[in-house]
Order: C-alpha cells, then structure tokens, then sequence
C-alpha cells in the first residue's frame, strides 16, 4: 500500500483533489505533498479523490505527491495521555513548542504520546494463559490516581507463548507474545492504535441508574446529570458555558475528565491551558490534571483538524471507559464543531441545508452522543462516559440548527440565560426551560442514598417558582401590594429558592461544592419555611411581618455560614424556624 501515490490537481484551503487515487480508501489517512501534511480522503469518484487535510496548505502546489499509509486516521492509545495537552489530532501541543514557539509548523508528522519515555510496569501474566480481547495484561501507574490497564486488542486472543518480567519499558517495547489458534504469533506492547471514527467494542448496554455528581446545587438536585448519559448546555455569549464546565471539570466525581476545546477564541483556551495545571483536586490534594486529558483546537487553528477533535476526544474516553474509569467529556463548543464541519462541507461543494449547514449535520451530532453510555466492559467491568456538549448559538437563538438538533439526541438540557448572567445569577442556568429526562431513572437511587422525599421536594420548589413567575407579571402590571398575603408568601419563598439555593459562588470555598446531603437539609429549610408560614398567612398575619423574622437571613445564609461537615447545624435551623413560627402564631393568637 505505501507505494501507491495520487497527484495533487487542485486546493481548496483544507480540501484538495487528487488524481490517481482509485486504489485508495474512502477515511484512509494519507500525506500531502513535500512537506507530507496530515490528511484524509473523504471521497472517491473514479480515480479522483478528495482529501481532507489537517494542516496549512500554504505552499502546497498542484502536481505534488499524495502518499498512501493504509490505514485510517487513528489516535495513539497508551499511558502518556493523562495530563498532556493535545490538538485536535493527538500532537502534543508541548513538545511541538519545543520545536516551534509560536505555531504548529507544517509537516512534522502524527506524533503523538512520547515513544521513549520509560513507564514502571507490572506484567499480570504468564505463560500458557489464555487471553480474550479486552483482558488486562499489564498495568502502569499513569498517574497518583490513575492505575492504566493495558489491554488485549479487539479481535485478538491467544495463549501466552513469551512475557516478559515486570520493569521499566517504553510503549513499543513488546511485553508479552500471543499464539493465536491458527499459530500465528502477535506481538504486545504498552500502546496501541484505533480509528477515531469507530467505536470501541463492549460487551453490553447497561440501564443507566446512578448520578454525576457535581457538587452543584441546581444541577444535582433540580436537573441531575447520569454516569453515561448526555446533556446540552447552550447559551448565548457571557452566559458561564466555560466556568459551568470548569465546575464540572473539577467537582464532578468521574474518575477521569477529557476537556475538548473545541474552536474557542485562542486567549480563552490559554486560559483553560494555563488554569487546569494549577488546579487542586479536591478528593486528593493533588494537581487536576492527574486525571484530565486536554484537546485543543483554537479558532485559528486548521479548521479540519477541529472537525476531527471530537472524534480524537471520544476515542481517548471510550479506551479508558474500557478500563473500568467513569469518564466525562466537557466539549466546548459543539456549535464551533459544526461551523467546521461547515465550511469543510462548502469547500467539497455539497448541498447546504438550514443556515448553510450541511444536510448530515443531524446524523453527526448522533453518532457523537451515541458514543455515550454506562456499559459492561469487554473484561466484564461496569463503566460509563457522560457528554457534557455545551453549544454557543448565535445571538442566543435556541432555535438555529444546532441547539435544536442537539435537544433531538441528548437526554438533559441545561440551558445558560442572558438575563440571569446580566443579573449576577450564577450559574446562569434557567430553572424553568431547563429539563432532565434523568429524574425518574435516578429515583431509586437518590431515595436509597440521599432521602426518599428530596425528589418530591425538587417538584414542589419548581412548582412555586412557575407560579414565582406567572405571579411576577401581575407584579409587573399592579405592584406586590395588591396580591393576597399567600400570594406574596409564593414569591418570597421563590426569592429564597432562587437566592439561597439556585446561585451558587465558584469561589467561595464553602459554596463551591455542596454535597447532596447538604443540598436536601437545604431544600427542606425552605420548605420547612413555606409550610410554617403558610400557617400563619392562614389565621391573617400579614406577610410584611413575616418578612421580619430573622430565620429568613439564616436560611439565605446557610450556603456560607454553614460547612459540608457540620450538617447538624441544619437541624438545629429547621428547629428554629418551626419554634420562630409557632411563637408567632401564637402572639396573634
């Protein structure tokens, strides 16, 4: 295969024809040219083909060579990849500033993770086991937290004829020697390779049936996030997309993280580059990136590389999936994806569908969160990877293609608002349009671990804040004054709600996690609160006095004032509250 060779006809930025090319492959990555750009065919008609390409073409002139590989565009899978900084292609963003300060120069090859780095590794096999594909044969400790699982490639199993003793080797150093039962032999190293654009084989679906839990009030107990399910986060410019995944990122209790920046404006990205290694994992005291993968693909980046990203992204997650780790994938932003995928689509000349988007816009976007899932390993583990996909329409218009496409596939929606950002609301997450098809899967779960009434209390708050909402725009029309005391009681339950639990400080030390205990002790405050005072409006004490009581601060303070660790504090609150109210009642009565 490496001697067949096309003939560059014509460039089109990213895109270029080539001539004698009907012995190629359709996703078969090749090289183009003198400087041998990274690319990918992506059509085939006749003997032209079209070639995706993941570098500049500046320089590039008709008549050079496209050389054949044979294989598709694959990442390289192995220990080496937790806490490295890739593009969009897997080149470690590090080492190429070593070579080149400023830019990614053209024509350095697919390197990937560092091939003569020595790991510490310990060999679990010996000779005359039977191996099947996806069983352990090694380990390295990647990280403090991370134990990496070499594993028996798909499609492979065999005896053990040779292993080697444990001790230091790099990732082509063959480990172990397989014989399969035709005889055939099959060599083993630390790594191995996979096409982006496959997925990783399990043995089964599992029903989804525990949380992610992220420390985050309005998403923990209003609009919960499942280990491998999917969730949307659209929102318009300045609405919290970046640190809402930077809270994720850091709180959520995945075993693993994979951060695509996915287009992003370059000063941003820098941002998240420069952040995350100084970042502290909480559960170990030790840097974040211990157990993070980062993906970076700036704007100004090469646009066909971005449109690869996701796929480079996914693969990593699914082959640590396989190792047993829950994994997240924060992919911001989705709608940058799209807009490659965009202008890639216009430069091959394909028909536009809505906005100009290509027609398998749709499809795409499914196949990426189809990726997602709790699942039954190869060897038999229970693992997961969860899509956190955040997407930036234009204008904070929900209704362009790719927020509605991404509410088709996805199972949980938090959408970020303009006006509750502009209100100083964070997280800016809308409590009324957001939704999470999630609820009635983790019910069991959130009764047998938390409490079995915090979900009842979840819909007897969102049913006062739709009534907050409906209440104010009489307000707007005729004042507070002119409603019924029970009326006014709604709202001023609502402002609690919405001030005391639904905004949250990511950098306040007490109120940047919450854990779920804390989150229902909280809720049934509140409600400890409306049901108290509901009492009263009920035998004609006005609400201006009820305003008055000083449990009403307490309760918007316990987000500060009150530690994780101290929960019997909220007890003591809830005693308060009744005792303030029963004495109230009893100076009217």
């Amino acid at each position: 295969m490496a001697n067949i060779e096309g003939i560059v006809s014509s460039i089109n930025g990213p895109v270029v024809k080539g001539l004698n090319m009907g012995s190629f492959k359709v996703h078969e990555m090749v090289t183009v040219g003198k400087q041998k750009l990274i690319g990918e065919v992506v059509s085939i008609e006749g003997s032209i083909a079209t070639v995706q390409v993941y570098e500049e073409t500046e320089g590039l002139k008709a008549g050079e060579i496209i050389y054949s590989t044979g294989t598709p565009l694959s990442v390289t899978l192995g220990p080496g990849m937790i806490g490295n900084i890739f593009d969009g292609i897997q080149r470690p963003l590090e080492r190429i500033q070593g070579m080149s300060k400023d830019f990614i120069p053209e024509g350095i090859g697919l390197i990937s993770i560092d091939e003569n780095k020595k790991w510490d590794v310990t060999v679990t096999v010996k000779a005359g086991d039977k191996l099947n594909a996806g069983d352990v044969y090694a380990t390295v400790q990647e990280t403090h937290r991370i134990l990496h699982k070499v594993m028996v490639p798909y499609n492979v199993k065999g005896t053990v004829t040779e292993v080697k003793n444990s001790g230091e080797y790099t990732l082509n150093d063959i480990i172990v020697v397989l014989e399969k039962d035709n005889k055939e032999t099959v060599d083993l190293t630390l790594c191995t390779k996979w096409p982006v654009r496959r997925q990783r084989p399990i043995k089964e679906r599992l029903p989804i049936y525990k949380p992610l839990i992220t420390g985050q009030r309005v998403i923990d107990s209003f609009y919960p996030i499942a280990k491998g399910g999917t969730i949307g986060l659209p929102g318009g410019f300045g609405t919290g997309k970046t640190v809402t995944q930077h809270q994720l990122a850091k709180w959520s209790d995945a075993d693993i993280i994979v951060y695509i920046g996915c287009g992003e404006r370059g000063n941003e990205m820098t941002d998240v580059l420069e952040e995350f290694p100084k970042l502290i994992d909480p559960r170990t005291n030790r840097p974040l990136m211990e157990r993070t993968v980062l993906i970076a693909n700036t704007s100004n980046m090469p646009v066909a590389a971005r449109e690869a990203s996701i796929y480079t992204g996914i693969t990593m997650a699914e082959y640590y999936r396989d190792m047993g780790y829950d994994v997240a994938i924060m992919a911001d932003s989705t709608s940058r994806w799209a807009e490659a995928l965009r202008e890639i689509s216009g430069r091959l000349e394909e028909m536009p569908a809505e906005e100009g988007y290509p027609a398998y816009l749709p499809s795409r976007l499914a196949e990426f969160y189809e990726r997602a899932g709790c699942v039954k390993t190869l060897n038999g583990q229970e693992a997961s990877i969860t899509i956190i996909g955040a997407v930036s329409p234009p204008g904070g218009d929900f209704s362009e293609p790719v927020t509605e496409n991404t509410k088709r596939f996805v199972t949980g929606f938090l959408a970020l608002d303009k006006k509750l950002a502009y209100a100083r609301h964070y997280p800016a997450i809308n409590y009324l349009t957001s939704y999470s098809g999630y609820v009635d899967m983790l019910s069991d779960w959130y009764d047998q671990n938390v409490s079995s009434n915090l979900l009842n209390l979840r819909h007897k708050m969102i049913v006062l804040l739709q009534e907050d909402e409906k209440l104010n725009e009489i307000v707007q029309l005729v004042g507070e004054d002119v409603l019924p005391n029970d009326q006014a009681l709604v709202l001023e339950t609502a402002r609690m709600i919405k001030k005391g639990f639904l905004q949250q400080n990511a950098l306040h030390s007490e109120d940047s996690y919450v854990t779920l205990e804390k989150q229902y002790k909280m809720l049934k405050c509140i409600d400890t609160f409306y049901e108290e005072a509901l009492q009263c409006v009920k035998i004609g004490i006005p609400i201006s006095v009820i305003r008055k009581e000083a449990v009403i601060q307490d309760i918007l303070k316990i987000k500060y004032d009150i530690p994780n660790d101290k929960l019997e504090l909220l007890d003591v609150l809830n005693e308060n509250i009744i005792k303030a109210f029963n004495d109230l009642r009893q100076k009217y009565e």
